[in-house]
């Protein structure tokens, strides 16, 4: 029989389930004990199986029908699975209490002896009868189930092999390959939910490094929650298949780092000499925890939620541009669901008419948007006509091209639909949208990405769904008199080292309005934004939020000079300063007063605070960050940058509005 086919296998005479296995469970008392996992405010009366993802159905093995039947608990809800991590298994533990809070809580649930399980394996199945539970070891001690039962991927395993691997083991099994069997009673569900919660904690939690890191969080808060967090998120396809691929490879290198430095930590501590073998040791150990400590970081940064929002995924697009003609010829190409008389006409009046056309041009018809697009070359324009267009998976744009709709942007309605990473990649060097609506469905990252490259937009509508536009480092986005609104992220995510121009712009009903990334790093430069008459309004969170080191925090405790009129910017100018750098902060100061002068005579209060909040806000983190690579280069770490001036993030503040966004018009997030 070929490999990789499950095979029944019955090792004795066959029987369904053993007879005295009905007697096991006659024994129970009938009444299930009270339920661990309900909420002190839940009524008695109401058990725990009425509640999704607890309900205990029965499950029907697949292809083998003597195995019985196992209690399902592996597709527990996120909720489910977090009340019961937090509120009954680990509590406020640290990581080195983990087991013996699990082994604790077991103890108050598991049923120590008289429940029958599936050995379950990646090879085989077998029926096994738990006769006694080491709660110390987190193992079960089993007997094979009279007659044997199992089912297997090899046709060569046998009953003499099944002894073998218990003889082996001794007969004690980890509580995390046990699946128990239903018996209808109710009985043994407290046992089966026991068993999956240490199951999956040991396969999607726990670290082998997690013990060696204490601080003054408990180990659920530090942990658990974001791990948890991220499997579902993964499960529920939020994040980009690039970033879960990249974890699952940090993962892996980190584990196998760490099992060398174990190893390398061990015979050390077993070697008494100063040998120069044991000197190169040492040495080999510190680059193997300097290693592990910067894939740790990263994993934390996936890991964590907010972190994983805020830095997003950096990938690269593989699509690239065709470049020129052969013949250095351009095409217009019309994309037309159904082309009437009526459409042709106006478009060639309006389009193609003598004036505008004089020499001979090219013209090609399509009634697909994706094939328009994929026909393009350097310097096409696609002139979309009103329909509603559907796109299935990525929608990429590499040549320099005009995508331009012809009407309304509610009238040329682009659709995303099936599942995908991305909506819209741009990565040409020079792109021209307008007067086009996008709609957003089951993208996992933003409507629109900007990897490289300028791409304007021009009355455009984004109707998001999850992150709107994202403009990745080196790319610029120009975007006047468009709409924003729907992400569950941020409207716009500004990334270091790129430009954004925001002109007459509507974005709101986002997560956040604008989130810009500056990050004290000499490998990046700050984003350069232009902010002109903007309306920013009924944001979940901040209108606009800055995202900056925690070291900048720092810098705080230190300013000199500060009056009360000025106390926003918390500038420091002591006699230390250069006479240059005094120049330049004056100048930077005297354009935040003029900034701030302006929005005191206006009448707008509530958009002239959010302006002027985001001038003092930036002059202080721009002022601190010239300050801290002054402090840096002193110390040899990195080149000063004196010009204060250069670090100036906005170009321009004028005009924008902010209305009842939920947390203020600006904030900053400190990581």
């Amino acid at each position: 029989m070929a490999d990789g086919l499950l095979t029944g296998v019955v090792l004795e005479p066959p029987a369904v389930v053993p007879q005295h296995f009905d007697q096991a469970v006659a024994e129970k008392p009938a009444a299930l004990k009270k339920d661990l996992f309900l909420c002190e405010d839940e009524c008695s009366d109401h058990s725990y199986h009425d509640k999704p993802g607890t309900a205990l159905l029965t499950l029907e093995p697949e292809g083998n029908p003597l195995l019985p039947q196992i209690i399902p608990t592996n597709e527990l809800l996120f909720y489910e699975r977090f009340r019961a991590y937090q509120d009954y298994i680990l509590a406020d533990c640290k990581a080195s209490e983990v087991k013996e809070f699990t082994i604790s809580f077991l103890e108050k649930v598991l049923e120590p002896s008289g429940w029958w399980a599936v050995w379950h394996t990646n090879v085989f199945e077998v029926l096994v009868e738990v006769i006694d539970v080491d709660f110390s070891a987190l193992k079960a001690v089993v007997k094979l189930a009279e007659p044997c039962i199992c089912k297997s991927k090899l046709s060569t395993f046998t009953l003499e092999r099944v002894k073998e691997l218990l003889d082996l083991k001794e007969f004690r099994l980890p509580l995390q390959e046990l699946w128990v069997v239903s018996d209808d009673s109710g009985v043994f569900d407290q046992t089966a939910f026991a068993t999956e919660h240490v199951r999956f904690f040991y396969k999607n939690i726990w670290r082998s490094w997690d013990e060696e890191e204490e601080d003054e969080y408990d180990y659920f808060v530090r942990c658990v929650e974001p791990r948890l967090r991220l499997h579902y998120d993964i499960l529920e396809d939020r994040v980009p298949s690039g970033l879960i691929t990249d974890y699952h490879n940090l993962l892996s290198q980190c584990e196998d780092s760490y099992r060398k430095f174990l190893n390398l930590r061990s015979s050390l501590s077993n070697c008494n000499s100063d040998s120069e073998q044991e000197n190169i040791s040492m040495v080999e150990g510190l680059n193997l925890y300097s290693e592990i400590e910067q894939l740790k970081q990263k994993l934390k940064l996936i890991e964590n939620p907010l972190l994983r929002y805020v830095f997003g995924y950096q990938k690269n697009s593989n699509i690239q541009a065709k470049g020129a003609r052969p013949n250095s010829q351009k095409v217009t190409h019309v994309v037309s669901s159904i082309i009437k008389a009526s459409l042709l006409r106006s478009l060639f009046r309006d389009r193609f008419c003598e004036e505008s056309y004089k020499e001979e041009s090219e013209i090609q018809f399509h009634s697909d948007l994706l094939s328009a697009i994929n026909a393009c070359y350097e310097g096409d324009t696609v002139i979309v006509c009103p329909g509603h267009y559907v796109v299935h998976g990525t929608f990429s744009i590499a040549d320099s091209i005009e995508l331009e709709g012809y009407g309304l942007p509610d009238e040329i309605v682009i659709e995303k639909r099936g599942k995908g990473d991305t909506f819209v990649d741009c990565t040409g060097v020079d792109i021209k949208i307008s007067s086009i609506k996008f709609v957003q469905h089951d993208s996992v990252e933003g409507i629109l990405i900007i990897h490289h490259g300028k791409t304007t937009l021009d009355n455009c509508v984004l109707q998001c769904e999850t992150t709107g536009i994202t403009v990745r480092t080196s790319a610029e986005l120009l975007m006047k008199n468009s709409d924003i609104y729907g992400a569950k992220g941020a409207g716009i995510e500004i990334y270091p080292g790129s430009k954004c121009t925001l002109s007459d712009n509507g974005i709101h009903h986002c997560k956040e309005g604008i989130l810009i990334k500056d990050f004290l790093d000499e490998h990046y430069d700050i984003p350069k934004i232009s902010m002109v008459n903007n309306i920013i309004h009924n944001n979940e969170g901040y209108g606009v939020v800055l995202v900056k080191p925690t070291i900048f925090s720092d810098l705080q405790e230190n300013t000199q000079g500060e009056t009360e009129d000025n106390k926003a910017l918390e500038v420091q100018t002591s006699g230390e300063a250069c006479a240059t750098e005094r120049e330049d902060l004056e100048e930077l100061l005297q354009c935040a007063a003029g900034q701030m002068e302006y929005y005191a005579r206006a009448d707008f209060s509530e958009q002239a605070e959010g302006n002027c909040e985001i001038v003092n806000e930036l002059v202080a983190a721009s002022t601190r960050k010239g300050q801290m690579k002054k402090r840096l280069s002193e110390l040899g770490i990195t080149q000063a940058d004196d010009n204060i001036m250069s670090q100036e993030m906005f170009i321009e503040i004028v005009g924008n509005q902010f209305k009842w966004n939920g947390k203020g018009s600006f904030g900053t997030f400190l990581y």
